[in-house]
């Protein structure tokens, strides 16, 4: 692979093109067609660069984007980048999973449109009704479901029977539940831990996916936001993550965190959800973000947050093996995949996306070169949406 300062090539097929005239605050974009065969893809890269305000963050301009390819290198494409309208969720209801779990699920859009189910990150962290805004709602049935212990899920925050092997099966009954063959999974973050184990284990499931903010959940990645990588280019933020936790026992945080994250005082698994979930709130976003923050002071989201994430993570995401989802990319190799990933992206930072990448050249990969972690950042965002516009565009003609 090449780089060349503000441009990549992909060593196979790549173009060039841009949207609106090259501006000093605009950042230009590579794309690429994809493939009608999956045997016939490969490896592509596109720089995002898309118009913005430096002083709004808003994405203005024009919103065309042109798709060159090897087979038609004049053939334009032009995709809509912009959120869609909030609408309402039509159905919704509690899905009885075992014993001790009801998840809550609700669904929105088109009853007879493609499906998609969306994965919420985290793990911990529910669902919100502008998740469905990525989503094409004449087009899509767009279900949204909030993971155990997370969101409007029961028990709240609860750790028992919780593991990445009962989320799989979660999905697939509430798949069964609702009537559906096969699907579209998009996920951000663990949405994205989520729905690659997913697609590896239910392939046949899986139409496309869309993946944001790729986290593999290797010790690596654990240990570069929760143990002090981050803190090189947070270190105010990483004072109140770090004092929380008295100085003998700061040599592994996610352990010192679980011990009080589960104490039998209430009291203590709140503060102790705060410090901990503050923290990734004031790095998710390239410029802090107030509406974030403020949702890391409550008591609710930071509990089920804080523990669910921290149980995850201290059992390795209950995978077998540091570089499971790497190894197991063949499974998937055949779907139709788009990979967005911010540049400045410190939770789940741009190394997890390039390695798997490098792992899946066939996935094609959006780089998002003024942008953080966040799904709602406004560069992350358009490039969510034009994903899912080249997903239905593909779906529309039965490829």
């Amino acid at each position: 692979m090449i780089i060349k300062s503000r441009a990549f090539f992909s060593q196979k097929r790549t173009c060039i093109s841009s949207c609106g005239n090259p501006k000093p605050s605009f950042q230009t974009q590579l794309w690429t067609d994809f493939s009608h065969s999956s045997s016939t893809r490969s490896s592509t890269i596109f720089v995002s660069m898309r118009p913005t305000t430096d002083s709004q963050h808003e994405w203005k301009g024009d919103q065309d984007v042109r798709v060159t390819s090897s087979k038609a290198r004049s053939k334009e494409r032009r995709l809509r980048t912009e959120l869609y309208p909030p609408i309402e969720c039509d159905d919704s209801g509690w899905l009885e999973v075992s014993e001790l779990h009801s998840l809550y699920w609700e669904v929105s859009g088109n009853p007879a449109g493609q499906a998609v189910v969306f994965l919420h990150g985290g793990p911990g962290s529910g669902t919100s009704s502008e998740n469905r805004r990525f989503f094409d709602p004449k087009f899509y049935r767009i279900v949204l479901f909030d993971q155990r212990g997370a969101g409007k899920s029961t028990p709240h925050a609860c750790l028992e029977e919780n593991t990445t092997w009962d989320l799989v099966n979660d999905i697939e009954k509430i798949r069964k539940h609702l009537g559906i063959d096969t699907w579209q999974v998009f996920g951000g973050s663990w949405g994205s831990t989520l729905a690659l184990v997913y697609a590896q284990c239910h392939p046949e499931r899986v139409t496309g996916l869309t993946l944001r903010g790729i986290f593999l959940l290797r010790k690596k990645e654990i240990d570069w936001f929760y143990e002090g990588g981050a803190s090189a280019i947070f270190p105010d933020a990483w004072e109140l993550y770090r004092d929380f936790i008295p100085e003998d026992e700061r040599d592994d945080f996610v352990k010192a965190y679980s011990k009080r994250l589960n104490s039998t005082d209430e009291s203590v698994q709140i503060s102790a959800a705060k410090a901990w979930t503050n923290w990734e709130m004031a790095t998710s976003y390239l410029i802090p973000n107030e509406d974030s923050l403020r949702r890391g002071e409550n008591d609710q989201f930071a509990l089920a947050f804080a523990r669910v994430e921290n149980h995850y993570f201290k059992n390795k995401g209950f995978f077998p093996t540091d570089s499971f989802l790497l190894d197991n990319v063949d499974k998937i190799r055949h779907i139709r995949a788009v990979i967005v990933q911010g540049r400045y992206d410190v939770v789940c930072p741009l190394m997890s996306a390039w390695d798997l990448h490098r792992a899946w050249p066939e996935a094609d990969f959006i780089l998002v070169p003024t942008a953080g972690h966040s799904a709602n950042e406004p560069g992350i965002a358009t490039e969510l949406v034009a994903a899912c516009e080249m997903h239905k565009s593909f779906s529309q003609k039965g490829q």
